[in-house]
């Protein structure tokens, strides 16, 4: 009997020895089912649909704190203003932007009696306005919104960023209808709206609503009356959504432009692109 007993402990705990190692193999190691199939660094956050790259990181990190500046003083949120400057100067990358400090593209209309530049535009010989740097570039192009056309714009949140770009459009900042997708996907991709913050109260979003409109109404008495297109041309451009077999070679030769092009363009400082992303061709 005693040899039964001692036998049937040693099966008992070789079973359990091996029912223990069966749970151990078969547990997530982080108790999900990422862990189990192997997929790793998947997010359903913002700022996943395309590529980030070092030139535009770097450019974003240079000229946030004027871009907050900016929207604290008038309501355009920091996110808009980064990814348009990211946009229209290929993040920093542009003739102007190196050479003039003109980083959205603004002519020389209006009251403009400071340093200029010409460059082929609408016409063969626009001028552009010169800045002694980037943050005037960045305040000017405040003042360049702050008209009847984008009015209604500082009536929203300055944390509402899809409807600036929305609302960007339809006033004819561009021409491209997918001009609002492309701005939500910069902004996304590179995660500006954490530099948004909305009014802390609706008595703060209304006293910055009444000082904007006052300071519109003041700038069409004493500024002589000009069209906006003269000021700056509404932004026509050519907008291409990466395919899985796209590369900038085909697409180079696809819209007839050169792969440096569309790089600097793009801020893009290889070659790689992403499944999604929207890149611009041409302006």
């Amino acid at each position: 009997m005693k040899k039964i007993f001692l036998l049937l402990l040693t099966v008992s705990v070789f079973l359990g020895a091996c029912s223990s190692s069966k749970k151990v193999v078969l547990k997530s190691p982080s108790g999900g089912k990422g862990a189990v199939t192997g997929k790793t660094g998947s997010t359903s956050s913002k700022g996943q649909s395309g590529g980030t790259t070092q030139s535009g990181k770097s450019y974003v990190e240079r000229y946030k704190t004027i871009a907050i500046e900016e929207m604290n003083t008038y309501g355009i949120p920091a996110s808009i203003k980064l990814a348009q400057a990211i946009l229209e100067s290929g993040s920093g990358n542009s003739y102007l932007a190196q050479n003039a400090n003109n980083h959205f593209g603004i002519k020389c209309g209006g009251v403009w009696n400071g340093k200029s530049v010409t460059r082929p535009d609408d016409n063969i010989n626009d001028c552009f306005r010169v800045y002694d740097n980037a943050e005037q570039s960045f305040k000017d192009h405040s003042q360049f919104l702050l008209r009847k056309r984008y009015e209604r714009l500082f009536l929203l949140n300055k944390n509402d960023y899809k409807g600036w770009a929305r609302g960007l459009k339809e006033a004819g900042y561009a021409t491209n209808p997918r001009y609002p997708e492309l701005l939500i996907d910069l902004i996304e991709r590179y995660e500006l709206y954490q530099y948004d913050r909305g009014e802390k109260s609706y008595v703060t979003k209304e006293k910055r609503e009444e000082k904007v409109e006052l300071l519109i109404a003041q700038k069409a008495v004493d500024e002589p009356k000009v069209n906006t297109e003269e000021i700056k041309s509404a932004v026509a451009m050519v907008i291409h959504e990466v395919k899985s077999s796209d590369t900038l070679y085909a697409l180079s030769k696809r819209y007839n432009v050169s792969v440096d092009q569309i790089k600097a363009l793009n801020g893009l400082s290889s070659d790689s692109i992403s499944v999604g992303q929207l890149l611009v061709i041409s302006k």
